[in-house]
């Protein structure tokens, strides 16, 4: 069943994203199909990318610290593996560069003290010490490229 069609548009965008996806600057869906026809992963988070000041900087500091894998696609960009979602690391700054404001990204942790030790000693920076909150506690760090990303555990 083809549930979007395409129609003609003098400005449409037509392009595939590295998960490769289409988007379409002009569509038409057909609603009454598109909530049975969907896939589970429709509109769950799919990809995450995070600026990188040096994608080997960062791959060096993940994988010290939480075992991440990666595969390089080109010398400014590496995908991760194992972080629980698939992501990269993009050093091209075109339309993403590192900066507080916008998502923040929580890791889970099973031993937060460990985790902690693990991000540190991997050269990262914590920038905001352990707290507690209602059902958990956790801390916030900086990577090598200077995002912001938390890691929490349940109390």
């Amino acid at each position: 069943i083809d549930l979007i069609r395409e129609t003609p548009h003098e400005n449409q965008l037509n392009r595939a994203d590295a998960a490769g996806f289409r988007y379409g600057g002009s569509r038409e869906v057909e609603n009454d199909l598109i909530e049975t026809h969907m896939s589970e992963h429709h509109h769950n988070i799919h990809y995450i990318e995070l600026p990188a000041l040096s994608a080997s900087d960062m791959k060096a500091f993940y994988g010290a610290a939480f075992g991440w894998t990666f595969t390089d696609y080109g010398p400014a960009y590496a995908a991760f593996h194992g972080a629980g979602i698939e992501g990269g690391f993009d050093e091209s700054q075109d339309y993403i560069a590192p900066n507080r404001p916008g998502a923040f990204v929580i890791l889970y942790s099973d031993d937060l003290e460990a985790s902690e030790k693990a991000v540190v000693s991997a050269g990262g920076q914590i920038c905001v010490p352990t707290y507690g909150f209602p059902g958990g506690k956790r801390f916030h760090f900086k990577d090598p490229s200077g995002n912001e990303l938390g890691i929490w555990t349940e109390v």
